[in-house]
């Protein structure tokens, strides 16, 4: 889902105010504020029609209408506002998803381009952009911005990461590999790539290639739990208990509350004869219920 700022956050970009703000724009910032957005749009575009270009207030309330239509989910109507405001961070992030919205997919990389301060066209940009689509689930616009940064720029560190993880989320094993292993010819300090390529070896069952990647991402990133996990997942399934009993409390002490890693852990100790410690902390993944409903003493 995408993110949406705070009001805050979304004016703090614009100019000093220039005049007091009129009632029509006052109603329509509170009504934004209390997420009200259809009604917030029909009153800042009443403010809007007497508020000069140059204002403060004109620009708040072209923002305000741009970002109402795009959380209703109409960004042919928000793209025009948010385009009169594109020195704000935040209309450039909502344009970069309104076009593609709307198939304009080389506007949205403009958009990122801007919100980024990269050059339009630019290996840098495309790759940019690429990354920004992925993380809304635009794959297929994603794989085409990402394989243009290539063009662009064959060594471009993390493009060939990018495919790779675009392989992944299709289950296109191998190819995932091979882009994955070209990232790390370029970057071989780069642990994520690491963690996705363990990743893909653990998705074809070869765990004996799978685990020396991930321990090779965990020594890169000691503070990330991920790849602590699943080195723990590849040593269970090798019926390896003790290295995944340690690997797991890892993992533990650096996400204490993941539920993945405790129940995990849990399987691992039972699986390992030593059902009581490990029952004791799958409980622990137990929803807590009421007193009434577990038989919990009377005031």
């Amino acid at each position: 889902m995408l993110k949406i700022l705070a009001l805050s956050a979304l004016s703090s970009s614009l100019s000093p105010a220039a005049n007091v703000p009129n009632e029509a724009h006052r109603r329509g910032v509170a009504l934004y504020r209390e997420q009200k957005y259809a009604d917030a749009i029909a009153a800042l575009q009443e403010a809007i029609k007497t508020e000069p270009p140059e204002t403060t207030e004109h620009g708040e309330s072209a923002l305000l209408i741009g970002q109402s239509y795009f959380v209703l989910h109409d960004s042919p109507k928000a793209i025009p506002w948010l385009e009169q405001v594109t020195s704000v961070n935040e209309a450039n992030y909502m344009l970069g998803y309104a076009y593609l919205q709307t198939g304009r997919q080389d506007r949205s990389v403009e958009a990122f381009a801007r919100l980024f301060r990269l050059k339009p066209g630019s290996a840098a940009a495309h790759l940019l952009a690429g990354q920004m689509m992925l993380k809304e689930q635009y794959q297929f616009q994603a794989l085409a911005e990402v394989s243009r940064a290539l063009e662009l720029d064959p060594n471009i560190p993390h493009g060939h990461f990018l495919l790779g993880e675009i392989a992944l989320y299709r289950e296109s094993l191998t190819d995932a590999l091979a882009q994955l292993q070209k990232e790390l010819k370029i970057d071989p300090n780069f642990s994520m790539a690491w963690y996705r390529l363990g990743d893909a070896y653990a998705r074809q069952q070869n765990f004996d290639l799978a685990i020396p990647n991930l321990e090779r991402a965990v020594w890169l990133n000691p503070d990330y739990s991920g790849p602590y996990i699943l080195l723990g997942k590849c040593y269970f399934r090798q019926r390896k208990y003790s290295q995944a009993k340690k690997i797991l409390r890892g993992a533990l002490r650096v996400d204490p509350k993941n539920r993945q890693a405790i129940y995990l852990l849990g399987q691992t100790l039972v699986a390992a004869g030593r059902q009581v410690e490990g029952y004791a902390i799958l409980k622990k993944l137990q929803p807590v219920t009421s007193e009434a409903e577990s038989g919990g003493s009377n005031p």
